[in-house]
């Protein structure tokens, strides 16, 4: 019983209340333990993954399931809410860094997790969890990113012209504009403007996953590029022009220029004939976006200024084109010493 003498509380009184306090808080931190042992990890993926596709495009969330799918869920699986730590998130890293994955990539599979951890822990699966990866400084920050060289480019360049196709255009589009393979895909006669000389980047074309079960189900995705700054407009050069301007008055608004039909062509089978055609030629192989690196290379080569090169590339970050789409020869490299040098000259 409480006791108050005098408008003061008694000692047996603050004495009883804080026991009670204490054996409340005691049984909360339990009820909240229990919720949180009830709850797995692949649960509280799902519920993610299910209020996530409501916001984020299909190609996104398509990503989404796929990295959860093959690299999150076979390992936190087996962990329960309790046992998740900086030390566990660590050792995720490390076994990633093992299966040949890049820096670059185990940061896209890091974020991913962090934003089902942070879900996780809004809705009391588990208590906040602080954690800093580290990865060892022999690790590969980024793969090498493909260029043509100037003679496989003009190779290249010199039997696209000799050989007309409909799928030989649009690696010629590319190698004078950058654009990449499911923008190349989705371009369409409408979008290839010859009364202002431009090309009007307005949508992209990804193969999707639309099962989250164990059979593997794909679908084509037309859509809006994967940016604001993506949605573009780009000069089309002198030569590129003399090819595009007759055809663009005898071809129908709606076909797209790759497939010349009504249906895109699906880029899997689009990167397949590239490798057969380098393969042909001569070229050592490459990935179809080194055509998109070899246009970004040669118009820094060209001296053309870093900020357009950015924008006709549709990057929303100068830095983005810096890092990944810059990529001086050892030429360059040595007209720069030289530079240098005779600047010190008297």
């Amino acid at each position: 019983m409480l006791c108050f003498k005098g408008g003061h509380v008694t000692v047996a009184a603050f004495f009883y209340c804080t026991v009670y306090g204490l054996k409340l808080c005691y049984y909360l931190l339990n009820q909240i333990s229990s919720t949180m042992s009830q709850t797995t990890f692949h649960e509280v993926t799902a519920l993610w993954k299910a209020d996530k596709r409501r916001w984020v495009k299909p190609s996104t969330y398509a990503v989404y399931v796929q990295i959860t799918n093959k690299h999150i869920l076979p390992f936190f699986d087996s962990i329960t809410p309790e046992e998740l730590s900086e030390e566990v998130i660590q050792r995720f890293a490390d076994g990633l860094l093992a299966q040949g994955l890049s820096i670059h990539s185990i940061r896209d599979v890091l974020m991913i997790l962090k934003m089902i951890l942070r879900f996780g822990e809004k809705r009391g699966a588990w208590p906040h969890i602080l954690y800093e990866i580290h990865f060892p400084t022999t690790a590969r920050s980024n793969e090498d990113v493909p260029v043509l060289s100037p003679i496989e480019q003009r190779k290249l360049l010199n039997y696209l012209q000799a050989n007309f196709s409909f799928r030989n255009l649009g690696i010629l589009i590319c190698l004078y504009s950058g654009l990449r393979i499911g923008e190349i895909s989705a371009l369409q006669w409408k979008d290839l403007d010859i009364v202002t000389g431009e090309i009007h980047i307005t949508k992209t074309i990804q193969r999707i996953w639309l099962s989250d079960g164990e059979e593997k189900n794909y679908s084509l995705s037309v859509g809006s590029p994967k940016t604001a700054s993506s949605q573009r407009d780009i000069p089309i050069c002198k030569d590129l022009m003399k090819i595009i301007r007759p055809l663009r008055k005898v071809m129908s608004d709606d076909f797209y220029v790759v497939s010349n039909g009504v249906d895109p062509l699906e880029p899997r089978y689009y990167r397949d004939y590239f490798r057969k055609l380098l393969s042909r030629l001569g070229i050592p192989p490459t990935r179809f976006h080194a055509l998109r690196h070899s246009f970004a290379t040669r118009c820094i080569e060209s001296k053309c200024d870093y900020k357009t090169v950015s924008v006709i590339l549709g990057h929303s970050s100068l830095a983005t084109t810096m890092d990944l789409y810059v990529h001086p020869g050892f030429e360059e490299k040595r007209r720069c010493i030289n530079r240098m040098a005779k600047s010190l000259q008297l």
